[in-house]
């Protein structure tokens, strides 16, 4: 199969210049704000994105520099195939959050609740349509046990650092 080559719409800017403490997950962010840099070829494609509350990121964790097939996700302490959790130690180093939009002022745009890192790079970005995004009547897998954890107050440790 052809390699496939991303190259970035824009960089994500929030305080995270570290992952130690960091939210795991943007629902876990809140009060925290951050701004996305469109780059100024692609702000076109931001028009009538104003009127979404919440926009999901795809992005690149850029200080990723390898990948493992088994981890230990930050919401347990048993590991698990990397498909079946969100760490960020993947193959192609892909990320998703669902953030809220706050405002646009031309090619920035304004966000609360980001869970990744200063300087990384966004590769796209959808709206977010509850009616499309959300799911009733779901099974979680191995985190059925650890679904009342408090991920408010849960963060990120050094376990996937490069």
């Amino acid at each position: 199969m052809d390699e496939i080559i991303i190259k970035p719409i824009g960089i994500i800017h929030t305080p995270f210049d570290d992952v130690r403490n960091m939210p795991i997950q943007p629902i876990a962010a809140e009060s925290v704000f951050g701004l996305v840099e469109v780059f100024s070829e692609f702000a076109p494609g931001l028009k009538d994105l104003e009127g979404f509350s919440h926009i999901t990121l795809v992005y690149r964790f850029h200080k990723i520099e390898s990948y493992e097939l088994e981890v230990i996700p930050f919401m347990d302490d048993q590991p698990h195939g990397i498909f079946s959790s969100k760490a960020p130690k993947r193959p192609n180093a892909i990320g998703i959050s669902t953030v809220k939009l706050m405002k646009i002022d031309g090619n920035i745009l304004h966000i609360e609740q980001p869970d990744m890192l200063n300087g990384t790079p966004l590769i796209d970005i959808k709206p977010f349509y509850p009616r499309y995004d959300n799911r009733q009547d779901v099974t979680i897998g191995w985190l059925e046990k650890n679904k009342n954890l408090p991920l408010e107050q849960l963060r990120a440790d050094e376990r996937f650092k490069s």
